[in-house]
């Protein structure tokens, strides 16, 4: 894990993915609009290496597949968590993501994940100007 996020650690990351997948073949990645992510470094790298960054609008975490897995992530590792350091955060991070590949079906990991979808859905129902209920 690192302290802050920048580009060249963006850049890493993205090199990383390319290297694992060599034969040249396009690859694209959804992100969000961190200004970390599009640097002009990473732009003109990614040109010359067949990467195509798919951008997600401001405020649209929703429109991202991938956020529904950040909140069980959430619940069973960093909910009511007190770890000494990074280490040992990444460690039981992993150690959930191991369990949760071979669980993927655990009654509490899809139950985990319609909660999250259900809080992502109204936070864009906030989001985009739909009116809220009013209690009464």
């Amino acid at each position: 894990m690192r302290r802050r996020k920048g580009g060249d650690h963006t850049l890493a990351a993205y090199k990383s993915i390319r290297a694992a997948r060599p034969d040249g073949a396009p690859i694209y990645i959804i992100c969000d609009n961190l200004s970390a992510n599009t640097t002009p470094a990473i732009r003109a790298w990614c040109a010359r290496n067949k990467v195509e960054l798919v951008l997600t609008p401001t405020s649209a975490s929703w429109a991202n597949p991938i956020e529904a897995q950040f909140g069980p992530l959430r619940a069973f590792t960093m909910a009511n968590s007190n770890y000494p350091n990074h280490t040992v955060l990444a460690r039981e991070m992993h150690a959930y993501l191991r369990w949760r590949n071979a669980n993927a079906r655990h009654p509490d990991v899809l139950a985990a994940q319609r909660r999250e979808r259900a809080r992502i859905r109204s936070e864009r129902q906030q989001r985009w100007g739909r009116p809220r209920t009013k209690a009464g």
